[in-house]
Order: structure tokens, then C-alpha cells, then sequence
């Protein structure tokens, strides 16, 4: 699919949600080729780490009794690696174990192995794989020396490229999906930058690690700027880990990893408004509006 703008648009159902590439580039079958590859990534990232999938890496971990150890994949690994380091950056706040203790496994990062300390240990990736998925989708395209692209998983994680030509970056909205849809809260123009949103729905429930208690807000938003053409690093995986901490720590605890020169921003539904947090809003922007605390759920809409 190619909209009036030139930029190719390729979809693909996974991780309960859809995939998409942008991406700007003059020869459509190549751009598609690109994007499929991108798709057969995320697909193969899936069965790997879904603890729905029998035989899964995560599934297998999930088995573990004390003592025994579980042989995963390269990409496993990583993106337990990440996920270990923003659990402790976030001081417990994001916890793929779901509280039953992530201390309990030991990552044996050059052996490609977990090893399960005590029984019990459950592991959940869904809070960080579409992110991490969205990474290496993008990672792919730069190899295929696609560059013009953004990339997201339901655009609760979102990666920005370079933008197409003539443009100085992806135009995208911040908005709360339900009970209004169209209400803005932002508007930004994205390059090199991960985006992530999550959020409650009325009657659903996210809950605090480490103490059992609801989220403090209904919705959060986090971008980390600072991603490099060829050095991409994982910014939707961290982006999407923060963003769920962000929904269960206090304003303090979130400013202080908002601080200058982290990268990181942050727009946050409180009581009294949104708030926004860490870098200047960009230029352009028309400045966040300010949502009724009731609205839910979260995500960044493509413009155009």
C-alpha cells in the first residue's frame, strides 16, 4: 500500500496486534520484500518468546525447578538482559516475573542459558517484547539500507527512522483512544525516537509489582530520543518498559529518570491534567491539551 505522500505501507497481524512499516523508498517490491522479512523477524521473536507458545523459551523458563536451566536464543537473552536492567532502574517498578521474584533465575548471558535459582519463577514478556520487536524490525530494514521508515506494534510502541524526504520527521498525535478518540493530547514530529503508551481501560486493572496496588494514573507516555543510524540500540524496548513502570511511579520517582541528558520524556494523565516531563516540547508542537482524568487506555496515531 502506498499513500499520497510516496511512503510505502506494509501490515502484518502478530503478538495480538498489528504490525506496520512506513517506509520511504522508489522501488515498492523492494521496500515490500524488506517489510515481509521485518514481519518473518517479529513472527520467529514471537515464538520464542510468548509464554502462550508450548515449547517457547519463556514457556520453557517458565517450567523450571530449582536448580535446572533452560537453553534459549540470542534474541531471549537480550531482551531478558534489557528487561532485568529497567527492573532495576525502575527500582522494581517493571517486572516481567509478575511479582514472583526475577532475583529467583540467573541469566548466563555467554552460555545463552537461564537457571532457575528456586521454583515458582514466572516470567511475562508482554510488557516489553512488542517494543523489543519494533527494535529489531527496524534494525532489519537499516540492513536492507531502508532508512526512511517507522516502524510500530499497534502503535502502543512506536520507532522512528528518518523521516521521508523533504520532511523533518514521522508526524504523529498522542491521543487517548477511548472514551474520545479524537481528543489530541499532543503532537509531535518523531525521528530517531521510540514512542510508547500504556494505559487502563474502564474496568481493567494494572497493578504495582511491589505492592499489589492499582497504577496511580490512567495513562503514560514515554519517548527516548537519542537513537543512532547504525548504532540502534533498543529505545522501543526501554521505551515501552518505562512507560509501564510510569503508570505505577510516583511523579517524583518519574522526573528524577526524566532528568536533562537522560533522553527520556514523558506525558502522564494525573488528577489534575497532563503532565509533561524531561525534554522541551518540539518545536511545531501545539503543546499538550489537557484530557479529562477519566479518559483511558493510550497510544501515538500517525498523521497522514
Amino acid at each position: 500500500m502506498k499513500d499520497a505522500e510516496g511512503v510505502h505501507r506494509f501490515s502484518h497481524a502478530a503478538m495480538n496486534t498489528l504490525f506496520e512499516v512506513r517506509c520511504a523508498h522508489p522501488d515498492p517490491r523492494y521496500a515490500s520484500q524488506a517489510a515481509q522479512a521485518a514481519f518473518l523477524l517479529v513472527d520467529r521473536l514471537e515464538q520464542e518468546q510468548s509464554r502462550f507458545v508450548a515449547n517457547s523459551d519463556v514457556a520453557r523458563i517458565n517450567l523450571l525447578s530449582a536448580g535446572e536451566g533452560a537453553r534459549v536464543s540470542p534474541s531471549t537473552m537480550e531482551c531478558l538482559g534489557i528487561a532485568r536492567r529497567m527492573h532495576d532502574l525502575t527500582l522494581g517498578a517493571f517486572d516481567i516475573s509478575v511479582g514472583t521474584g526475577l532475583d529467583g533465575l540467573e541469566l548466563l548471558a555467554e552460555d545463552f542459558t537461564v537457571v532457575a535459582r528456586r521454583a515458582g519463577v514466572r516470567l511475562d514478556l508482554g510488557g516489553i517484547a512488542k517494543g523489543y520487536a519494533v527494535d529489531r524490525a527496524a534494525e532489519l530494514l537499516e540492513e536492507w539500507e531502508i532508512g526512511r521508515a517507522l516502524v510500530h506494534g499497534g502503535w502502543s510502541s512506536v520507532l522512528a527512522l528518518e523521516p521521508p524526504p523533504g520532511g523533518d520527521g514521522w508526524p504523529l498525535t498522542l491521543s487517548a483512544p477511548e472514551p474520545d478518540e479524537r481528543r489530541v493530547l499532543a503532537r509531535i514530529s518523531a525521528r530517531q525516537e521510540a514512542l510508547s503508551a500504556s494505559g487502563t481501560r474502564k474496568g481493567d486493572h494494572i497493578l504495582d509489582p511491589r505492592t499489589g496496588q492499582p497504577a496511580r494514573r490512567r495513562a503514560a507516555w514515554v519517548s527516548v530520543h537519542g537513537r543512532e543510524a547504525g548504532r540502534p540500540g533498543s529505545p522501543a524496548t526501554v521505551a515501552e518498559a518505562l512507560s509501564t513502570a510510569f503508570m505505577v511511579l510516583s511523579p517524583d520517582e518519574v522526573a528524577d529518570l526524566c532528568r536533562p541528558a537522560s533522553g527520556v520524556e514523558a506525558w502522564l494523565v494525573e488528577e489534575h491534567g497532563l503532565v509533561h516531563l524531561g525534554e522541551a516540547p518540539r518545536g511545531g508542537s501545539d503543546g499538550p491539551r489537557d484530557p479529562a482524568p477519566d479518559e483511558s487506555g493510550g497510544s501515538a496515531r500517525g498523521r497522514g
